[in-house]
Protein backbone atom coordinates (compact mmCIF):
# COMPACT_ATOMS: atom_id res chain seq x y z
CA UNK A 1 0.00 0.00 0.00
CA UNK A 2 2.99 2.57 0.58
CA UNK A 3 4.80 1.82 -2.59
CA UNK A 4 1.11 2.50 -4.35
CA UNK A 5 0.95 5.80 -2.59
CA UNK A 6 4.57 6.73 -3.23
CA UNK A 7 3.60 5.74 -7.03
CA UNK A 8 0.40 7.98 -7.17
CA UNK A 9 2.50 10.87 -6.02
CA UNK A 10 5.27 10.65 -8.44
CA UNK A 11 3.01 10.44 -11.16
CA UNK A 12 1.69 13.78 -9.25
CA UNK A 13 4.70 15.56 -9.09
CA UNK A 14 5.69 14.57 -13.01
CA UNK A 15 2.20 15.86 -14.38
CA UNK A 16 3.00 19.34 -12.46
CA UNK A 17 6.39 19.46 -14.17
CA UNK A 18 5.02 18.79 -17.46
CA UNK A 19 2.49 21.72 -16.76
CA UNK A 20 5.11 24.18 -15.00
CA UNK A 21 1.76 27.13 -15.91
CA UNK A 22 -0.43 25.72 -14.14
CA UNK A 23 -0.80 28.26 -11.38
CA UNK A 24 0.99 30.95 -13.18
CA UNK A 25 -1.93 33.48 -12.59
CA UNK A 26 -1.59 33.04 -8.49
CA UNK A 27 1.88 32.41 -8.65
CA UNK A 28 2.90 35.21 -6.28
CA UNK A 29 5.48 38.01 -7.05
CA UNK A 30 9.32 37.59 -6.43
CA UNK A 31 9.72 40.65 -4.19
CA UNK A 32 11.34 43.73 -5.61
CA UNK A 33 14.95 43.40 -5.60
CA UNK A 34 16.57 45.56 -3.46
CA UNK A 35 19.05 48.07 -4.73
CA UNK A 36 21.51 50.55 -3.71
CA UNK A 37 20.28 53.36 -6.24
CA UNK A 38 17.85 55.80 -4.83
CA UNK A 39 15.64 56.05 -7.62
CA UNK A 40 15.34 53.11 -10.87
CA UNK A 41 13.07 52.33 -13.54
CA UNK A 42 12.71 49.45 -16.07
CA UNK A 43 10.37 49.57 -19.14
CA UNK A 44 8.99 47.25 -21.43
CA UNK A 45 10.76 48.94 -24.73
CA UNK A 46 8.10 47.47 -26.73
CA UNK A 47 5.25 48.70 -24.90
CA UNK A 48 6.13 51.39 -22.81
CA UNK A 49 5.14 49.63 -19.88
CA UNK A 50 6.53 50.24 -16.55
CA UNK A 51 7.91 47.28 -15.20
CA UNK A 52 9.64 48.03 -11.93
CA UNK A 53 9.70 51.52 -10.40
CA UNK A 54 11.70 52.79 -7.17
CA UNK A 55 10.78 56.89 -6.93
CA UNK A 56 10.84 57.16 -10.18
CA UNK A 57 9.35 60.77 -9.80
CA UNK A 58 11.80 62.14 -7.18
CA UNK A 59 14.23 64.74 -8.99
CA UNK A 60 17.99 63.57 -8.87
CA UNK A 61 21.46 64.74 -10.73
CA UNK A 62 21.76 62.84 -13.96
CA UNK A 63 25.67 63.23 -14.04
CA UNK A 64 26.85 61.91 -17.84
CA UNK A 65 23.29 60.38 -18.34
CA UNK A 66 22.84 63.63 -19.59
CA UNK A 67 24.67 62.87 -22.97
CA UNK A 68 22.39 60.21 -24.02
CA UNK A 69 20.23 63.91 -24.92
CA UNK A 70 23.29 65.84 -26.13
CA UNK A 71 23.66 62.93 -28.30
CA UNK A 72 20.25 63.04 -29.85
CA UNK A 73 21.06 66.47 -30.53
CA UNK A 74 24.02 66.30 -32.50
CA UNK A 75 22.44 63.48 -34.65
CA UNK A 76 19.88 65.93 -35.23
CA UNK A 77 22.18 68.70 -36.31
CA UNK A 78 24.86 66.60 -37.73
CA UNK A 79 26.24 63.82 -40.06
CA UNK A 80 28.93 61.30 -39.55
CA UNK A 81 31.62 62.92 -42.18
CA UNK A 82 31.06 66.53 -40.82
CA UNK A 83 34.14 67.93 -38.87
CA UNK A 84 33.92 69.82 -35.44
CA UNK A 85 36.66 72.48 -34.25
CA UNK A 86 37.78 71.79 -30.92
CA UNK A 87 36.66 75.00 -28.68
CA UNK A 88 38.05 76.94 -26.05
CA UNK A 89 35.72 76.03 -23.61
CA UNK A 90 35.94 72.16 -24.39
CA UNK A 91 39.86 72.53 -23.20
CA UNK A 92 38.72 74.01 -19.54
CA UNK A 93 36.31 71.22 -18.77
CA UNK A 94 37.40 69.84 -15.76
CA UNK A 95 37.91 66.15 -15.23
CA UNK A 96 35.90 65.21 -12.44
CA UNK A 97 36.66 61.05 -11.47
CA UNK A 98 34.98 58.83 -13.62
CA UNK A 99 33.99 61.82 -16.22
CA UNK A 100 37.15 62.68 -17.93
CA UNK A 101 38.28 64.62 -21.12
CA UNK A 102 39.87 63.60 -23.90
CA UNK A 103 43.27 66.05 -23.57
CA UNK A 104 45.63 66.71 -24.57
CA UNK A 105 43.82 68.21 -27.65
CA UNK A 106 44.89 72.11 -28.95
CA UNK A 107 42.47 74.63 -29.91
CA UNK A 108 41.40 75.05 -33.30
CA UNK A 109 42.14 71.21 -33.69
CA UNK A 110 39.10 69.00 -35.68
CA UNK A 111 37.80 65.17 -35.96
CA UNK A 112 34.66 64.11 -37.43
CA UNK A 113 31.48 64.04 -36.09
CA UNK A 114 31.61 60.11 -36.15
CA UNK A 115 34.88 60.47 -33.76
CA UNK A 116 32.77 62.74 -31.30
CA UNK A 117 29.90 60.71 -31.15
CA UNK A 118 32.28 57.79 -29.69
CA UNK A 119 33.86 60.39 -27.27
CA UNK A 120 30.75 61.59 -26.08
CA UNK A 121 29.01 58.23 -25.56
CA UNK A 122 31.83 55.44 -25.42
CA UNK A 123 34.19 57.65 -23.51
CA UNK A 124 31.60 60.15 -21.81
CA UNK A 125 34.34 63.10 -22.83
CA UNK A 126 33.08 66.08 -21.01
CA UNK A 127 35.12 68.41 -23.14
CA UNK A 128 33.72 66.84 -26.29
CA UNK A 129 29.82 67.23 -25.20
CA UNK A 130 31.25 70.94 -24.71
CA UNK A 131 33.07 70.94 -28.07
CA UNK A 132 29.67 69.51 -29.86
CA UNK A 133 27.09 72.12 -27.96
CA UNK A 134 29.73 74.72 -29.23
CA UNK A 135 29.65 73.45 -33.40
CA UNK A 136 25.85 73.45 -32.98
CA UNK A 137 24.96 76.64 -31.27
CA UNK A 138 26.86 79.95 -30.25
CA UNK A 139 27.52 78.82 -26.94
CA UNK A 140 26.88 76.17 -24.34
CA UNK A 141 23.90 78.53 -22.94
CA UNK A 142 22.08 78.52 -26.16
CA UNK A 143 22.61 74.34 -26.71
CA UNK A 144 20.93 74.15 -23.11
CA UNK A 145 17.50 76.04 -24.79
CA UNK A 146 18.02 73.17 -27.62
CA UNK A 147 18.00 70.67 -24.83
CA UNK A 148 15.29 72.25 -22.65
CA UNK A 149 13.61 72.68 -26.36
CA UNK A 150 13.72 69.30 -26.50
CA UNK A 151 12.59 67.92 -23.18
CA UNK A 152 9.05 69.84 -23.73
CA UNK A 153 8.65 68.35 -26.72
CA UNK A 154 9.26 64.88 -25.23
CA UNK A 155 6.31 66.52 -22.39
CA UNK A 156 8.78 65.72 -19.19
CA UNK A 157 8.08 68.37 -16.46
CA UNK A 158 10.61 66.86 -14.05
CA UNK A 159 13.60 67.47 -16.19
CA UNK A 160 15.98 70.58 -16.35
CA UNK A 161 19.56 70.71 -17.98
CA UNK A 162 21.62 73.43 -17.74
CA UNK A 163 24.85 71.92 -19.45
CA UNK A 164 25.38 69.49 -22.08
CA UNK A 165 28.21 66.99 -20.40
CA UNK A 166 25.76 66.56 -16.84
CA UNK A 167 28.42 68.37 -14.11
CA UNK A 168 27.05 69.40 -11.47
CA UNK A 169 24.49 72.40 -10.81
CA UNK A 170 21.58 72.57 -8.97
CA UNK A 171 19.57 73.64 -11.99
CA UNK A 172 20.52 70.09 -13.86
CA UNK A 173 18.14 67.14 -12.68
CA UNK A 174 15.28 64.62 -14.52
CA UNK A 175 13.74 61.65 -12.60
CA UNK A 176 14.13 58.34 -13.42
CA UNK A 177 11.11 57.98 -15.52
CA UNK A 178 11.86 61.47 -17.66
CA UNK A 179 15.95 59.73 -18.14
CA UNK A 180 14.19 56.68 -19.51
CA UNK A 181 12.05 58.90 -22.32
CA UNK A 182 14.95 60.61 -23.14
CA UNK A 183 17.07 56.93 -23.35
CA UNK A 184 13.99 55.09 -25.24
CA UNK A 185 14.01 58.70 -27.71
CA UNK A 186 18.02 58.64 -28.05
CA UNK A 187 17.87 54.46 -28.57
CA UNK A 188 15.88 54.98 -31.79
CA UNK A 189 18.45 56.89 -33.31
CA UNK A 190 20.38 54.47 -35.38
CA UNK A 191 23.54 56.24 -35.53
CA UNK A 192 23.63 56.63 -31.22
CA UNK A 193 22.39 52.64 -31.15
CA UNK A 194 25.19 51.80 -33.04
CA UNK A 195 27.79 54.31 -31.01
CA UNK A 196 27.01 52.78 -27.82
CA UNK A 197 27.33 49.00 -28.85
CA UNK A 198 30.92 49.86 -29.22
CA UNK A 199 32.97 48.08 -26.51
CA UNK A 200 35.69 49.75 -27.69
CA UNK A 201 37.08 52.75 -30.59
CA UNK A 202 39.72 55.07 -31.69
CA UNK A 203 39.43 58.84 -32.55
CA UNK A 204 41.63 61.33 -34.24
CA UNK A 205 42.11 64.64 -34.73
CA UNK A 206 43.41 66.47 -37.21
CA UNK A 207 47.08 67.09 -36.32
CA UNK A 208 47.23 63.32 -36.13
CA UNK A 209 46.72 62.55 -32.27
CA UNK A 210 45.05 59.26 -31.56
CA UNK A 211 42.98 57.73 -29.24
CA UNK A 212 42.26 54.36 -28.01
CA UNK A 213 39.04 54.27 -25.69
CA UNK A 214 36.98 51.99 -23.91
CA UNK A 215 32.90 52.02 -23.24
CA UNK A 216 32.54 52.81 -19.92
CA UNK A 217 29.73 50.21 -19.44
CA UNK A 218 30.93 47.68 -17.62
CA UNK A 219 28.32 45.30 -18.83
CA UNK A 220 28.00 46.03 -22.39
CA UNK A 221 27.38 42.09 -23.57
CA UNK A 222 26.70 40.55 -21.26
CA UNK A 223 23.61 38.69 -20.64
CA UNK A 224 21.99 40.92 -23.25
CA UNK A 225 23.37 44.20 -22.71
CA UNK A 226 23.15 45.73 -26.24
CA UNK A 227 24.12 49.71 -24.76
CA UNK A 228 23.88 52.03 -22.10
CA UNK A 229 25.68 55.41 -20.70
CA UNK A 230 27.21 55.55 -17.34
CA UNK A 231 27.75 59.05 -15.30
CA UNK A 232 28.88 60.28 -11.84
CA UNK A 233 29.67 63.37 -9.85
CA UNK A 234 29.73 63.85 -6.12
CA UNK A 235 26.34 64.73 -5.54
CA UNK A 236 24.49 62.26 -8.36
CA UNK A 237 26.12 59.13 -7.30
CA UNK A 238 26.92 56.45 -9.60
CA UNK A 239 24.21 56.51 -12.52
CA UNK A 240 23.41 53.94 -15.05
CA UNK A 241 21.35 53.89 -18.53
CA UNK A 242 21.05 50.37 -20.11
CA UNK A 243 19.63 48.79 -22.71
CA UNK A 244 18.84 45.03 -22.78
CA UNK A 245 17.27 42.78 -25.27
CA UNK A 246 16.64 39.24 -24.57
CA UNK A 247 14.29 36.35 -26.93
CA UNK A 248 13.48 39.15 -29.12
CA UNK A 249 12.20 41.58 -25.95
CA UNK A 250 14.03 44.53 -25.51
CA UNK A 251 13.55 46.19 -21.64
CA UNK A 252 15.40 49.60 -20.69
CA UNK A 253 17.39 50.33 -17.27
CA UNK A 254 17.73 53.85 -15.63
CA UNK A 255 19.17 53.40 -12.11
CA UNK A 256 20.22 56.76 -10.28
CA UNK A 257 22.61 57.84 -7.22
CA UNK A 258 23.88 54.80 -6.87
CA UNK A 259 26.96 53.89 -5.16
CA UNK A 260 30.68 54.22 -5.85
CA UNK A 261 32.62 51.65 -4.55
CA UNK A 262 36.18 51.03 -4.42
CA UNK A 263 35.87 48.16 -7.26
CA UNK A 264 32.69 50.49 -9.03
CA UNK A 265 30.24 47.69 -8.75
CA UNK A 266 27.63 48.43 -6.95
CA UNK A 267 25.61 50.72 -10.24
CA UNK A 268 26.30 47.41 -12.28
CA UNK A 269 25.08 44.77 -9.65
CA UNK A 270 21.82 47.03 -8.82
CA UNK A 271 21.34 47.70 -12.61
CA UNK A 272 21.24 43.34 -13.20
CA UNK A 273 19.34 42.78 -10.18
CA UNK A 274 16.43 45.09 -11.53
CA UNK A 275 16.44 43.70 -15.33
CA UNK A 276 16.71 40.11 -14.04
CA UNK A 277 13.96 40.42 -12.13
CA UNK A 278 12.19 42.62 -14.67
CA UNK A 279 12.52 39.58 -17.36
CA UNK A 280 11.25 37.30 -14.57
CA UNK A 281 8.31 39.31 -13.36
CA UNK A 282 4.50 37.95 -13.88
CA UNK A 283 2.13 40.53 -14.59
CA UNK A 284 -0.92 40.77 -12.41
CA UNK A 285 -4.18 39.55 -14.10
CA UNK A 286 -6.54 43.01 -14.43
CA UNK A 287 -9.73 41.11 -16.30
CA UNK A 288 -10.19 37.50 -16.87
CA UNK A 289 -11.05 36.71 -20.39
CA UNK A 290 -14.96 36.64 -20.98
CA UNK A 291 -15.32 38.98 -17.70
CA UNK A 292 -18.18 41.34 -17.82
CA UNK A 293 -16.36 44.62 -18.22
CA UNK A 294 -20.25 47.23 -18.52
CA UNK A 295 -23.25 46.54 -19.94
CA UNK A 296 -24.78 48.92 -22.82
CA UNK A 297 -28.43 49.85 -22.19
CA UNK A 298 -30.87 49.73 -25.37
CA UNK A 299 -34.28 51.30 -26.35
CA UNK A 300 -36.24 50.16 -28.97
CA UNK A 301 -39.73 48.73 -30.40
CA UNK A 302 -40.29 45.07 -30.75
CA UNK A 303 -43.01 45.93 -33.50
CA UNK A 304 -40.65 48.80 -35.38
CA UNK A 305 -42.84 51.28 -35.86
CA UNK A 306 -45.62 50.16 -33.32
CA UNK A 307 -46.14 49.34 -29.87
CA UNK A 308 -44.82 49.81 -26.35
CA UNK A 309 -40.94 50.74 -26.19
CA UNK A 310 -38.69 48.19 -24.60
CA UNK A 311 -34.98 48.28 -22.62
CA UNK A 312 -32.42 46.01 -22.59
CA UNK A 313 -29.30 45.65 -20.83
CA UNK A 314 -26.67 44.15 -22.80
CA UNK A 315 -23.14 42.45 -21.23
CA UNK A 316 -20.62 43.62 -22.26
CA UNK A 317 -17.39 41.32 -22.48
CA UNK A 318 -13.69 40.76 -23.23
CA UNK A 319 -12.39 37.84 -25.37
CA UNK A 320 -8.48 38.23 -23.82
CA UNK A 321 -6.80 37.96 -20.72
CA UNK A 322 -5.58 41.51 -19.13
CA UNK A 323 -2.67 42.00 -17.50
CA UNK A 324 -0.57 44.67 -16.25
CA UNK A 325 2.76 45.20 -14.23
CA UNK A 326 2.02 46.37 -10.36
CA UNK A 327 4.37 48.55 -9.32
CA UNK A 328 4.15 52.17 -6.97
CA UNK A 329 2.89 53.51 -10.86
CA UNK A 330 0.19 51.73 -11.88
CA UNK A 331 -1.14 51.21 -8.26
CA UNK A 332 -1.73 54.65 -8.72
CA UNK A 333 -2.42 55.59 -12.24
CA UNK A 334 -3.39 52.51 -14.21
CA UNK A 335 -6.96 53.60 -15.95
CA UNK A 336 -9.58 51.94 -17.57
CA UNK A 337 -11.79 53.81 -20.71
CA UNK A 338 -14.25 52.42 -22.27
CA UNK A 339 -15.61 53.36 -25.34
CA UNK A 340 -18.69 51.60 -26.63
CA UNK A 341 -20.08 52.61 -30.25
CA UNK A 342 -23.26 53.84 -31.28
CA UNK A 343 -25.24 50.97 -32.47
CA UNK A 344 -28.83 50.03 -32.50
CA UNK A 345 -30.60 46.77 -31.83
CA UNK A 346 -30.94 45.82 -34.99
CA UNK A 347 -26.92 46.09 -35.15
CA UNK A 348 -26.91 43.78 -32.57
CA UNK A 349 -25.04 39.76 -33.54
CA UNK A 350 -23.87 37.58 -31.08
CA UNK A 351 -21.04 38.49 -29.66
CA UNK A 352 -20.08 41.04 -32.23
CA UNK A 353 -17.93 44.00 -31.26
CA UNK A 354 -19.38 46.74 -29.46
CA UNK A 355 -16.62 48.99 -28.71
CA UNK A 356 -13.38 49.12 -27.02
CA UNK A 357 -11.49 49.01 -23.56
CA UNK A 358 -8.36 51.30 -22.92
CA UNK A 359 -5.88 50.68 -20.47
CA UNK A 360 -3.41 53.43 -20.08
CA UNK A 361 -0.62 53.94 -17.74
CA UNK A 362 1.76 56.85 -18.40
CA UNK A 363 3.26 56.05 -21.78
CA UNK A 364 1.77 52.59 -22.42
CA UNK A 365 -1.62 52.46 -23.79
CA UNK A 366 -3.20 49.04 -24.97
CA UNK A 367 -6.65 48.64 -26.61
CA UNK A 368 -9.06 45.39 -26.39
CA UNK A 369 -11.91 44.68 -28.53
CA UNK A 370 -15.13 44.40 -26.58
CA UNK A 371 -18.44 42.03 -27.33
CA UNK A 372 -21.90 42.19 -26.98
CA UNK A 373 -22.88 39.09 -24.77
CA UNK A 374 -25.49 38.86 -26.39
CA UNK A 375 -26.94 35.26 -26.76
CA UNK A 376 -29.21 33.87 -30.32
CA UNK A 377 -32.63 34.05 -29.41
CA UNK A 378 -32.09 36.73 -26.50
CA UNK A 379 -34.58 39.36 -27.96
CA UNK A 380 -36.73 36.42 -29.19
CA UNK A 381 -37.67 35.41 -25.63
CA UNK A 382 -37.99 38.61 -23.86
CA UNK A 383 -40.44 39.71 -26.45
CA UNK A 384 -42.44 36.69 -26.94
CA UNK A 385 -45.50 38.05 -24.81
CA UNK A 386 -45.53 41.16 -27.16
CA UNK A 387 -45.29 39.04 -30.16
CA UNK A 388 -47.97 36.71 -29.30
CA UNK A 389 -50.82 39.03 -28.08
CA UNK A 390 -49.49 40.61 -31.72
CA UNK A 391 -49.93 37.52 -33.58
CA UNK A 392 -53.56 36.52 -31.33
CA UNK A 393 -54.45 40.30 -32.24
CA UNK A 394 -53.51 39.82 -35.72
CA UNK A 395 -55.55 36.56 -36.18
CA UNK A 396 -58.88 37.67 -34.47
CA UNK A 397 -58.33 40.86 -36.73
CA UNK A 398 -58.04 38.31 -40.08
CA UNK A 399 -61.03 36.12 -38.77
CA UNK A 400 -62.89 39.40 -38.06
CA UNK A 401 -62.14 40.64 -41.90
CA UNK A 402 -62.53 37.50 -43.45
CA UNK A 403 -65.98 36.73 -41.79
CA UNK A 404 -67.04 40.41 -42.73
CA UNK A 405 -65.97 39.73 -46.12
CA UNK A 406 -67.81 36.47 -46.26
CA UNK A 407 -70.88 38.42 -44.99
CA UNK A 408 -70.38 40.96 -47.48
CA UNK A 409 -70.23 38.59 -50.39
CA UNK A 410 -72.95 36.47 -49.10
CA UNK A 411 -75.14 39.66 -49.34
CA UNK A 412 -74.05 40.39 -52.68
CA UNK A 413 -75.33 36.86 -54.26
CA UNK A 414 -78.43 36.83 -52.35
CA UNK A 415 -78.87 40.93 -54.14
CA UNK A 416 -78.07 39.49 -57.22
CA UNK A 417 -80.43 36.20 -57.14
CA UNK A 418 -83.38 38.08 -55.61
CA UNK A 419 -82.71 40.77 -59.18
CA UNK A 420 -83.18 37.74 -61.22
CA UNK A 421 -86.28 36.38 -59.97
CA UNK A 422 -89.12 36.72 -61.86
Amino acid sequence: MKQKRLSIFFIFIFILSLNTNVFADNAPQKPDPQIYGKAAITIDMQTGEIIYAKDVDKQMYPASTTKLLTALIFAKNKSKTDVLTYTADAKVQPNVSLNVNLHPIDIGETMTAQDAMDGLLVYSGNDVAYMIAENISKNATDFADKMNAEIKNLNLSNTHFVTPNGLHDPNHYTTAYDLSIIANTAFQNQWIRETMSKSKSSIKTSKGTTFLIDNTNKLLGKDGCIGGKTGYTLPAGRCLVAFYERNGRKILGVVLNSVYDQKDSFVFDDMKKIIDWSYDAKPVNLHKKDSVITTKTFKYKPLVFIGPEKTINVPVIIKDDIYYYSNEISKKELKEVTKLNNITVSELKENGQVGTLTIKERNSSKDYKLYANLPNGTLLKNNLPIYGVTLLVTLVAIGIIAFAVKKLLDLIRRKKRGKYTW
